[in-house]
């Protein structure tokens, strides 16, 4: 049963002028995992935090380093949460989080499905 779906899209130059005026974002916004990672990758994973969160219906509970986007040995995108945000997934009823990403032409996309067990 799908709990909620999210997408979000991110201006890549955008997002890094705003890196670049405002480092301590990356701290911030990112699982320490992922913060030596190039822009353009970032970028796609802060679309897919921002896609979570609107998977989830909100914000409530949840934190931006507490939200790590990980790959699997084929390249395929995968949440891995901690902390309060894993607990907010939990309480939801949320046993699956679907995730792909993409960057190309200066945009950068996520979206999310959020499943729960079936009925």
């Amino acid at each position: 049963m799908i709990i909620g779906t999210g997408i979000d899209l991110v201006d890549i130059p955008r997002f890094e002028r705003t890196m670049t005026r405002t480092p301590r974002l990356r701290e911030r916004l990112f699982a320490e995992s992922e913060r030596t990672l190039r822009l353009p990758s970032l970028a796609a994973r802060y679309a897919a935090k921002e896609a979570l969160i609107k998977a989830l219906g909100g914000s409530d509970g949840v934190h931006w380093t507490e939200i790590e986007i990980a790959s699997e040995p084929s390249g395929k995108p995968h949440f891995v949460l901690s902390g309060s945000t894993a607990t907010v997934v939990e309480e939801r009823g949320i046993v699956t989080l679907h995730l792909t990403l993409t960057h190309d032409a200066g945009l950068a996309a996520a979206f999310v499905v959020a499943e729960g067990a079936p009925l």
